[in-house]
């Protein structure tokens, strides 16, 4: 009888910690993993386009400026992005010498990479010269202009960001860009201290900058510098790589 209790016994135990023995063991921590994939994203955009007279007579290549507006002209009027800058003044200038685009973000604020794919395409369908593009834009678009700048300085030969704002620690990825930046002191929508620190970032890189400050404007500093003949001239004579 106590043979059988016995081995009944060590029946059991050995069942128990056979069974122990094959759980698996759990783990003590969290486990690091990395994830990488290229993932395309379809971006659409409307703009309004416009060629310099005598493009069609002629076979040379032609200066081009994106043109990037504020956040009024923002969502499916086309039409809307003529109120303001370079859109507006060449409805009635028909002589103005660049290749111009302006296109309307859908929503609040621009998106770089989209920005660039569309003028990649620009430039693969007209005439550009390569080393003369040009980018500016007005209060939102002054953001935009900044940010598109610092994705993509290779593709510009300068930039004219009006009332807008960027990130200081991309100076040194625009140092080598002409850059001319105008801004209101006035300005109560966008302070005049998100161009200043600009500024002051891109001169502590060894940038080329400009900042023109107009003392009474508020946050219209766009009328007075896309309005200037001196303006235009300054874009025409910077060129990439010079």
């Amino acid at each position: 009888m106590k043979k059988s209790r016995l081995l009944i016994t060590l029946v059991l135990f050995s069942a128990l910690s056979g069974g122990a023995a094959a759980q698996p063991a759990s783990p003590s921590t969290q486990q690091f993993k990395h994830f990488e994939e290229e993932i395309k994203v379809k971006g659409t955009l409307d703009y309004l386009l416009f060629l310099p007279q005598g493009y069609e007579q002629s076979k040379k290549k032609w200066p081009l400026m994106l043109f990037l507006h504020g956040a009024g002209e923002s969502g499916h009027d086309l039409a809307k992005v003529k109120t303001h800058g370079p859109p507006k003044i060449v409805e009635t200038k028909p002589d103005f010498p660049f290749i111009l685009v302006s296109p309307q973000s859908p929503g609040r604020g621009w998106n770089p990479e989209v920005l660039n794919a569309l003028l990649d395409d620009i430039m693969r369908t007209y005439r550009v010269d390569k080393d003369r593009v040009y980018l500016t834009g007005l209060s939102m678009g002054g953001f935009g202009t900044w940010e598109l700048a610092a994705a993509h300085p290779e593709k510009f030969a300068a930039i004219a960001p009006i009332c807008g704002g960027g990130n200081p620690q991309n100076a040194k990825k625009l140092a080598r860009l002409p850059i001319w930046v105008f801004h209101g002191a006035k300005d109560p929508t966008v302070p005049i201290e998100r161009s200043r620190e600009m500024v002051e970032a891109l001169k502590a890189a060894g940038a080329n900058v400009k900042f023109t400050v107009y003392p009474e404007a508020q946050h219209d500093s766009w009328t007075e510098t896309y309005d200037n003949p001196a303006f235009y001239q300054w874009l025409l004579e910077q060129k990439r790589g010079k």
